[in-house]
């Protein structure tokens, strides 16, 4: 079985991408979803998350502004830009597009 890091490589600005299509939210509500929305499979470190955040932030996919949490703490809160949700479709289409590949390939001969 490949390690967690192996099976987040590249995917993990999809996976955050896709959380966000669905609402703003904070590093740790993003971390959480992926891991009960893959039933635990996947396991997001959070040195991998919150540079992860930047890059996508950076590259204008996502905005951030700072909010209170439901724990009544300072938190930031991330949301989709316009880009984002474009680049959101676009990662989708390579997921899919890939797994339709290996899929070809690990069928039968």
């Amino acid at each position: 079985m490949p390690k967690q890091a192996d099976l987040l490589q590249g995917t993990l600005n999809m996976l955050i991408l896709q959380v966000l299509s669905c609402g703003k939210a904070n590093g740790y509500e993003i971390a959480k979803t992926i891991e009960q929305r893959s039933e635990e499979a996947l396991q997001v470190d959070h040195g991998s998350l919150y540079p992860a955040l930047r890059r996508l932030e950076a590259n204008g996919w996502i905005k951030a502004a700072w909010q209170i949490s439901s724990t009544n703490r300072q938190a930031r809160y991330y949301a989709l830009t316009a880009a984002g949700r474009k680049q959101a479709g676009v990662e989708r289409s390579r997921w899919q597009a890939a797994v339709l590949a290996v899929t070809r390939i690990m069928g039968p001969a």
